[in-house]
């Protein structure tokens, strides 16, 4: 067997990005395979975790060049290529790449000769699961959505009987119901929300219904499941987004606070509330749109900002799971983790990734580009 493989934690350089690729559970865990850790000086700091902390589970910090004789750069987001300088040719970069919204990037990472492995594009199997970066932080990114449009909605959430007179439960409904959706609910209903909630898959119904929640669906539109590759939503028939947008319509102008999380991969996010619809709702009502930074579900809707329109708050957050930087930091850098050693080859050193998921990942390998999903 060779020199111990090096895995190298940078330092997230993008704007607002407060999580971290690898915690001091992640690192002890990659030290007990046989790797070497090299943690960037000052990475884990916006998610409270110390330099000390790596170092006493076994890493080594260095201030800059983390990435010099690196078998394996860990990041959140893709790092520049100039931040990659040093690394052994055909290092693997092992982060969420973006690689439809950063192409360039993955071309720069072609020419380089590095292994680029975009962990947004972890298929949704069964084995996978635990090295699903998406599910993990879209959980946290849908309870945050609650948390937060609480705190804006200048009301109390749960019925409250007083001496003083009844103050209504809050009327929440969440549109989409995958991970982040699913969270928002069961949030929304600890709060003690009253919650509705649609998705264009049918199958969500009795998903929603478990949560305690109301589902809100179009019948009587035949042969559309909603159901993607993947267990992704697709785009509807004209018919159907006609009737589901009348259906909508008149729901949520009765609601306080409605949370959106529609996220078509590789496409513009579908528009779920016109500003006419926005209309309708209540003053002092809240939308939180969780589509903001791939354009957004709500008409008007500004990332990082409050926008206020016919009496109604809109906000939304470019990324969402980077407010809750421990917490979400702890998740990716375990499904890092869950997906390098699944494929740890004790002999070898080294992860050796097999063809479903390795093909999947994949975006350059021999100075190209090789992934299908940007052959197309």
């Amino acid at each position: 067997m060779g020199a111990a493989t090096t895995i190298a934690v940078l330092r997230e350089r993008a704007s607002g990005e407060h999580r971290v690729s690898a915690t001091p559970e992640t690192v002890k865990k990659f030290i007990g395979l046989g790797a070497a850790v090299r943690v960037e000086a000052g990475a884990g700091v916006s998610a409270s975790i110390s330099d000390e902390a790596y170092q006493a589970a076994g890493a080594e910090i260095v201030a800059s060049g983390a990435a010099t004789g690196a078998d394996i750069v860990l990041g959140v987001q893709g790092p520049e290529p100039e931040l990659l300088a040093g690394a052994k040719p055909g290092a693997w970069v092992v982060a969420g790449l973006d690689p439809f919204g950063k192409r360039e990037r993955v071309d720069a990472y072609a020419a380089a000769g590095y292994e680029a492995l975009a962990m947004e594009f972890m298929p949704r199997i069964t084995r996978a699961q635990s090295m699903d970066i998406l599910s993990s932080q879209s959980n946290l990114a849908g309870y945050k959505a609650v948390i937060v449009a609480a705190d804006i909605y200048g009301r109390a959430f749960p019925m409250m009987m007083t001496a003083a007179g009844t103050v209504s439960a809050a009327k929440v409904f969440v549109m989409g119901v995958g991970v982040a959706g699913l969270q928002a609910i069961a949030t929304a209903r600890r709060l003690g929300g009253q919650v509705s909630a649609t998705d264009v898959r049918s199958a969500t119904k009795e998903q929603i219904q478990s949560l305690g929640a109301k589902p809100i669906f179009v019948e009587n539109v035949a042969g559309i499941e909603g159901e993607g590759a993947g267990g992704y939503a697709t785009e509807m028939s004209p018919e159907y987004q006609a009737a589901q947008a009348e259906l909508v319509s008149s729901h949520i102008a009765k609601q306080d606070i409605v949370i959106t999380t529609a996220l078509i991969p590789g496409r513009p996010a579908p528009r779920l509330i016109t500003d006419a619809q926005i209309a309708t709702m209540k003053p002092g009502s809240v939308i939180f749109d969780l589509a903001v930074s791939a354009g957004g579900n709500v008409e008007g809707s500004v990332a990082d900002q409050v926008v206020e329109k016919h009496g109604v708050k809109i906000v939304g957050y470019s990324n969402t799971a980077t407010h809750l930087a421990a917490d979400a930091s702890a998740l990716f850098s375990r499904n890092l983790f869950n997906f390098l050693s699944a494929f740890w080859d004790k002999e070898q050193g080294k992860p050796v990734l097999d063809e479903e998921i390795g093909n999947a990942v994949r975006l350059t390998q021999g100075g190209k580009v090789v992934n299908e999903r940007l052959l197309g």
